[in-house]
C-alpha cells in the first residue's frame, strides 16, 4: 500500500471530519508516523480489532470502526442461522467507546440489520448473555479490556455468545480487504436509525435477567449469610463493574461491601492507575489502604469491561496479590468441594482451562474425579466446549478459566465473567472464614494436598510498526533450531501450528488434537512446562513458565532455571 497516497486521500476526502484532518496535518512532517498509520490497516481477527486511538488506517477511530462493521454486515447478510437475526451492541467506559458503538449501530442499520443497543455501558459478559436472549446472530462490544487508556477495541461475538469463530473472522477480514474504507461503507445517523425502528434500547430488564443467572451459580450462598461480619473491598477500576458487582454481592447476602470511591467514578482516562489491569498489585494501592483502614481480608478488582477479575488477600499484616492461576485453582477446588457437600456435583462434571494455565488444575480434577479438558488460549474455545457438551451431553460444564484472570461458572454466557467470579470469590472467602481460614491459608493447604506448583508469565514487548515481523522471526528461529533443554531436558514439543506433538527421544509424532495456533509448548523432565506464544492483540511474545516440585523451594528453583533458559533462547 502506498502510505503517502493513502494519507493524502484521507486529507482530501469529503467523508473525513475536520478534527481528524487537523490531527493528520499535525503529523505532516513526521514520515514515520504517516507510514505507521497508513501502510496497512488494523488486523481483524477472532478478537476483532484493538489498537491505539488515532487517525489513520492503523488506528482505532470512527472510520476503521465503520469499515469493520461493514465487513461484519456483509458476513451477516451472507449467513443464515435459523431463528437468529440482528446484532446486540454494548460498550465500556473507555474514551470514545460510546461513540464507536453508535457508529457501528449506524452502519448495521444502514445495511438493514436490526440493532439491540444498551442504554449505557455494560460488562462484556452481559453482552455475551444478552445477544442470546435477544436471538441476535452477532454481538459487538467496544472495549480494549485492561489495556492502557490510549487503546480501544472492537470485540465481535457470534450467535452462540462466544467470540467470532476463525472462519467468520476471516470472512470479515476478506470483505474489508475487497472494499474501500469510505466508498463501500454504508452509514446512518443513530437518531434516524432509532426513529426508523432499526434500534431497540436495552436497559435494566436485561440486567435483571443476567443477574438472576449469575446468582444461580452460587455453590454455597448460606456461607455468606453466616459470615455477616466478613468485610471486603471492591474496585471496578473506573469501569463497568461499578454497578453490577456490588449489586450481585448484596443479593448474595454480603453486608460489608466497601467500594473504593475514587475508582467508582466512570472515567476513560483511568486517573488513579497507570493501567486498569486487575492482575497488577500496583493497581490496588487505594484498595489496600481501605482494607487496612477497615481491617478487611479480601480485595476484589475488575477490569474496565468487567470480564477479568483480580484479588488481593491478607496474610497477617501483608496483602498478597493472587495470580490468575492461584485464583483459578482456589475457585475450582472450592466449587468442587461445595457442590460435593451439597450433593449437586454432576457425575459427568468437567472443567476447562487453556493450555497455558496451571497444571495444578489437572491434579485437582484428577483427585476429585472431575474431567479436565484443555483448549487453546482464548475464551471462545471454552465457549465452544460448552456448546458441544450441551449438544452431545458428554459432560456437564463445571468451571472454566484462563491464567489471565478470566473465569466462568455456568453456561448463560460464553465468555469470561468478572461478575460471577467476584460473587464466587466473596462466597468462597466467607465459606473458609467460617472455618477460621483466610484464602492465603487455604492456598497453602492446597499445596500440601495436591503438590507444589508455581507459574510465571513474562511478556517481551516488541517496538515499532514492524513488531509483528520481529515476533515471527523469534518463532521461526525456535522451530528451525529447536532447543534440547529449557532448564531441564525437553521430552516432548507440541507445535500447535503444525498440529504435531514430537517425542524428542524417539522422533515419533502424534496430533495435538487442537486447532492450529502459533504456540510452542515444551514438556520438560520432571513435569514442568515452558510455552512460547505471540499475543494475538498486542505486540508482545508471551512466555509461560509452569514448574512443579516436592516443596515450595524446589518449585522455586525449577522456575528460576526454566526462566533463565527460556529468556536466553527468546532474547538471543
Amino acid at each position: 500500500m502506498d502510505y503517502r497516497k493513502e494519507y493524502d486521500r484521507w486529507l482530501a476526502s469529503d467523508v473525513v471530519d475536520a478534527q481528524t484532518k487537523e490531527e493528520l496535518r499535525a503529523i505532516a512532517g513526521d514520515e514515520k508516523q504517516i507510514e505507521g498509520r497508513f501502510s496497512k490497516p488494523l488486523d481483524f481477527g477472532t478478537a476483532g480489532l484493538r489498537g491505539i486511538m488515532c487517525a489513520g488506517l492503523f488506528g482505532m477511530n470512527v472510520y476503521t470502526v465503520r469499515y469493520a462493521t461493514q465487513g461484519l454486515a456483509d458476513l451477516i447478510k451472507a449467513s443464515s442461522v435459523e431463528g437468529k437475526s440482528g446484532v446486540t451492541i454494548s460498550y465500556d467506559s473507555r474514551n470514545n467507546s460510546d461513540l464507536f458503538a453508535r457508529e457501528a449501530a449506524g452502519v448495521l442499520a444502514a445495511n438493514g440489520i436490526h440493532v439491540y443497543f444498551f442504554e449505557s455501558l455494560r460488562p462484556t459478559p452481559e453482552l455475551s448473555f444478552a445477544l442470546r436472549e435477544t436471538g441476535s446472530i452477532a454481538g459487538i462490544n467496544v472495549t480494549a479490556s485492561h489495556n492502557p487508556k490510549e487503546y480501544n477495541g472492537y470485540k465481535v461475538y457470534w450467535e452462540d455468545g462466544a467470540q467470532l469463530p476463525p472462519e467468520h473472522a476471516a470472512q470479515v477480514a476478506d470483505s474489508m480487504m475487497k472494499s474501500d474504507i469510505f466508498d463501500d461503507v454504508k452509514t446512518m445517523d443513530f437518531a434516524k436509525a432509532q426513529a426508523d425502528g432499526f434500534i431497540t434500547i436495552l436497559g435494566e430488564e436485561m440486567d435483571e435477567k443476567y443477574l438472576a443467572r449469575v446468582l444461580e451459580q452460587s455453590a454455597s450462598a448460606s456461607a455468606v449469610k453466616e459470615a455477616a461480619d466478613f468485610k471486603l473491598i471492591y474496585t471496578p477500576l473506573h469501569g463497568t463493574g461499578y454497578k453490577l458487582v456490588p449489586e450481585v454481592l448484596r443479593r448474595l447476602g454480603a453486608e460489608n461491601i466497601i467500594t473504593v470511591p475514587e475508582q467508582m467514578v466512570i472515567d476513560g482516562d483511568f486517573p488513579t492507575v497507570a493501567s486498569p489491569n486487575p492482575d497488577n498489585i500496583n493497581t490496588f494501592g487505594l484498595a489496600i489502604d481501605l482494607a487496612k483502614q477497615h481491617d478487611a481480608n479480601l480485595i476484589i478488582g475488575t477490569d474496565p469491561d468487567g470480564d477479568r477479575c483480580g484479588a488481593v488477600v491478607r496474610n497477617g499484616d501483608e496483602f498478597i496479590m493472587l495470580t490468575g492461576n492461584q485464583l483459578g485453582v482456589l475457585l475450582l477446588d472450592y466449587i468442587i468441594t461445595a457442590k460435593k457437600e451439597a450433593g449437586t456435583l454432576a457425575a459427568n462434571s468437567a472443567a476447562v482451562k487453556s493450555i497455558v494455565s496451571t497444571i495444578m488444575a489437572n491434579v485437582i480434577c484428577e483427585k476429585n474425579d472431575v474431567a479436565m479438558v484443555e483448549v487453546l488460549t482464548g475464551f471462545k474455545y471454552i465457549g465452544e466446549k460448552i456448546k458441544e457438551w450441551e449438544a452431545n451431553g458428554e459432560h456437564t460444564f463445571l468451571f472454566g478459566f484462563e491464567e489471565s484472570n478470566g473465569y466462568l461458572s455456568g453456561t448463560y454466557a460464553r465468555d469470561k465473567d468478572a461478575i460471577v467470579a467476584s460473587m464466587l470469590l466473596c462466597e468462597m472467602a466467607c465459606y473458609y472464614a467460617g472455618k477460621g481460614l483466610t484464602l492465603y491459608e487455604v492456598l497453602q493447604q492446597m499445596y500440601e494436598k495436591y503438590g507444589y506448583f508455581k507459574e510465571e508469565v513474562i511478556s517481551i514487548q516488541f517496538e515499532g510498526f514492524d513488531a509483528s515481523d520481529k515476533m515471527a522471526a523469534v518463532m521461526k528461529q525456535l522451530r528451525e533450531q529447536p532447543p534440547a533443554e529449557i532448564g531441564f531436558p525437553i521430552e516432548k514439543i507440541r507445535d500447535y501450528d503444525s498440529g504435531l506433538i514430537t517425542d524428542v527421544a524417539t522422533g515419533d509424532t502424534c496430533p495435538t488434537g487442537l486447532p492450529k495456533a502459533n504456540v510452542l509448548f515444551y514438556e520438560l523432565a520432571g513435569g514442568s512446562k515452558a510455552i512460547v506464544r505471540p499475543s494475538g492483540t498486542e505486540p508482545k511474545v508471551k512466555l509461560y513458565l509452569m514448574a512443579q516440585g516436592d516443596s515450595a523451594a524446589a518449585c522455586g528453583d525449577a522456575l528460576a532455571a526454566i526462566k533463565a533458559a527460556l529468556l536466553a533462547l527468546v532474547k538471543g
